[in-house]
């Protein structure tokens, strides 16, 4: 169902010429298990699961990494959060380790102390 509205967003931004600026992300906050739970639906996952990037610096027409057959682990090229942030930040022109926020009076990186920018996923 969501499918037309994405493409729809897309195809604006870009007759707009607005697409090369503006970096479209559409994640949840986890994955879900591949199988069913008993028939209850899927459980919380967050060894593998897919974010799609768009615009903003993001390189168009990629697929990067891969799970096992099952859709169970992330088994070719996988990133953590950490990582995926550290390449937003970057395409949006912030370099991840200078930006710092106070957080109980220390300076604190939203990557914390790791996070490398996947220079792939980057036109």
């Amino acid at each position: 169902m969501v499918d037309r509205a994405c493409m729809a967003l897309i195809t604006d931004l870009k007759q707009r010429g607005l697409l090369a600026d503006t970096l479209i992300v559409w994640a949840g906050e986890f994955g879900r298990t591949p199988m069913s739970q008993a028939g209850d639906g899927r459980d919380h996952h967050n060894a593998g699961f897919s974010i799609w990037l768009c615009g903003g610096g993001i390189r168009p027409g990629i697929v990067y990494g891969a799970t096992d057959e099952l859709g169970y682990n992330a088994v070719e090229n996988p990133m953590d959060v950490h990582d995926l942030h550290a390449t937003l930040l970057r395409a949006l022109g912030i370099e991840h380790t200078r930006l710092t926020v106070k957080f109980q009076g220390l300076d604190a990186r939203l990557t914390g102390i790791a996070g490398r920018v996947i220079t792939d996923l980057l036109a």
